[in-house]
């Protein structure tokens, strides 16, 4: 079955403007052209952006260089300040939004590394009827896009856990070679330790969204199914046909791989690329912290990539959870807007196991619907779990 929530209409500036461009460190300085949403009983905050050109949407061309001149809530962020040590001094960006987005979070010391991990509800929730939900998030993000989720979960009972994988957000970030590479088997081991360490009890429910390290969540799940009690999933590729977005192309190229890493408004073009909306220069600032801080997490990406098979997990995926194969409820909540996962992915997903998935879309949600509409997502979990 599938059945879609409806969505106010966007309302789009008119016109925005355009800036120079700086080196990819100078991205955090000036605030983004925003509007207010004004949904009757919702006090979330959101901005919009006029795409460039309808054709270009309707033909879209992998350039490597685009997100040099395309991310729009950094337009501003990259221009070249009068006075170099006002707004463009990344040790003064750095001081203003270091303790930005860590709601809800701490370190775990876990298999030799720190976790940073957000957790809510009580610990007496655990052992509730509602239990414990483990949110998973993709690359190149963190676990930061589910903090209006897990915390609207905690008080209706559930208790949560979104830990940010090694190699992303605020947990560590080891060089390859020095205890982790970044495979998919190594992120296995380590979610296990992790789960152990944090107490997570058996089965529980399992939250995923999200390219490369949100499908690492998917494959673990296969092979851990008794430990499973439902499992959700938001837009991640679930097909062998599920495209590659052009990040991760940019990534596998020599030399230009490595200078991709290193750009630090990455994510938050990647969450902007993916959906109609912009974020807000409070929630840019924390995706992208952690590429501003250090070399680290950017190289720790490029690892991952460089080792990922994307085509041969998704078709993995597809045949993992097909009938005969699965027969835990799977809820696939899919925001109708991403830009990189086509509706149809979940459509044919839900068909190799109509069975067990219930298909439930989410308009206005582009790729990330935990942060383009956490309403309309805690909605579908409620409904769900």
């Amino acid at each position: 079955m599938a059945f879609s929530l409806p969505s106010p209409p966007l309302k789009l500036p008119t016109s925005y403007s355009s800036s120079t461009v700086n080196n990819h460190t100078l991205a955090a300085s000036a605030s983004a052209t925003s509007i207010r949403n004004t949904r009757k009983g919702l006090s979330l905050r959101r901005t919009f952006v006029v795409k460039a050109s309808e054709k270009d949407d309707e033909n879209p061309s992998f350039n490597p260089f685009g997100f040099v001149t395309d991310n729009p809530s950094s337009r501003s962020a990259i221009q070249l300040p009068e006075n170099p040590a006002e707004d463009g001094n990344v040790g003064q960006m750095l001081y203003r939004i270091e303790d930005k987005g860590r709601e809800y979070g701490s370190y775990i010391k876990s298999g030799g590394f720190r976790w940073f991990v957000r957790e809510t509800g009580s610990s007496d929730a655990r052992l509730g009827p509602r239990g414990t939900v483990v949110f998973l998030h993709g690359a190149p993000t963190q676990s930061y896009s589910y903090r209006v989720v897990m915390s609207q979960l905690a008080e209706a009972g559930f208790h949560c856990f979104a830990p940010d994988w090694i190699g992303f957000g605020f947990s560590d970030k080891p060089q390859p070679g020095y205890g982790f590479d970044y495979t998919e088997k190594e992120y296995h081991e380590q979610l296990d330790k992790l789960l152990d360490v944090l107490e997570v009890k058996s089965p529980f429910l399992l939250v995923v969204q999200g390219f490369l390290v949100g499908s690492y969540g998917l494959t673990w799940a296969l092979k851990n199914p008794s430990r499973i009690s439902k499992l959700v999933i938001m837009n991640t590729p679930l097909t062998a046909s599920s495209p590659v977005p052009g990040l991760f192309q940019q990534l596998r190229i020599p030399l230009l791989g490595e200078f991709t890493c290193q750009n630090a408004i990455m994510a938050e073009r990647f969450i902007e690329a993916g959906s109609a909306y912009v974020l807000k220069v409070e929630k840019a600032d924390v995706y992208r912290l952690p590429y501003l801080k250090s070399s680290g997490p950017g190289f720790a990406l490029l690892e991952a990539t460089k080792r990922a098979n994307f085509k041969g997990t998704s078709g993995q995926i597809a045949d993992g959870f097909a009938s005969g194969r699965w027969d835990t409820p799977i809820l696939v909540a899919w925001g109708i807007s991403d830009k990189y996962l086509p509706q149809s992915i979940a459509e044919e997903f839900q068909k190799g196991n109509p069975s067990a998935v219930t298909v439930k879309l989410i308009e206005g949600a582009g790729h990330m619907p935990q942060e383009d509409w956490p309403e309309k997502v805690i909605d579908a979990l409620r409904y769900f779990l």
